[in-house]
């Protein structure tokens, strides 16, 4: 029995073209494209969330730079005739938010054909008021363009690099989004 099993190990080896090839075979066309998608697919996967990252970065950390300083509002025109119309005429914000060294200088133009009031200030029609703030505080103001009659500006320090920064930029992008749409 010995014999014969060893005869028929030695015959197997001995058919050529049949069994299982020994060692390294060349890859099939086939398998080196499924090969290549997988490793495209892994690549992806990490370069993606490398990208990700790295504009978060580039937004925490580069320096905020704006066009301009200023924060431009508009009384339009026919607004006083509106409001005593009795229209509820809203065309200014409650509050309106600035950062002290990107966008400081509350700037205000009357369309309307009526003076407006601003705190202290008559601004007559068609003429502008500039405003700059030095200080990050809350400010209050008396408004006529207001139905309440009142306006607050809030004035935020300069935000640090880092997170601050970060939030700073997402805020603007929302206020940015919801003026577009």
């Amino acid at each position: 029995m010995l014999a014969g099993s060893t005869g028929k190990h030695i015959a197997k080896a001995g058919r050529l073209g049949s069994g299982p090839a020994l060692g390294p075979q060349p890859p099939s066309d086939a398998g080196a494209a499924k090969s290549a998608r997988a490793t495209d697919v892994r690549r992806l996967f990490w370069l993606l969330p490398a990208a990700l990252l790295a504009s978060l970065a580039w937004a925490a950390f580069a320096p905020i730079e704006l066009a301009s300083r200023d924060e431009l509002f508009e009384i339009p025109p026919g607004t006083y005739a509106r409001r005593m119309a009795g229209d509820k005429v809203e065309i200014l914000p409650d509050r309106i938010d600035l950062t002290l060294g990107l966008n400081d200088v509350l700037l205000l133009r009357n369309r309307d054909d009526v003076p407006q009031q601003f705190g202290p200030v008559l601004i007559m029609p068609g003429q502008s008021f500039r405003l700059p703030f030095e200080v990050a505080s809350t400010y209050s103001f008396a408004c006529s363009a207001h139905a309440s009659g009142q306006m607050a500006v809030v004035v935020s320090p300069k935000p640090e690099a880092g997170w601050p920064a970060l939030q700073w930029r997402w805020q603007q992008w929302k206020k940015r989004w919801k003026e577009s749409g």
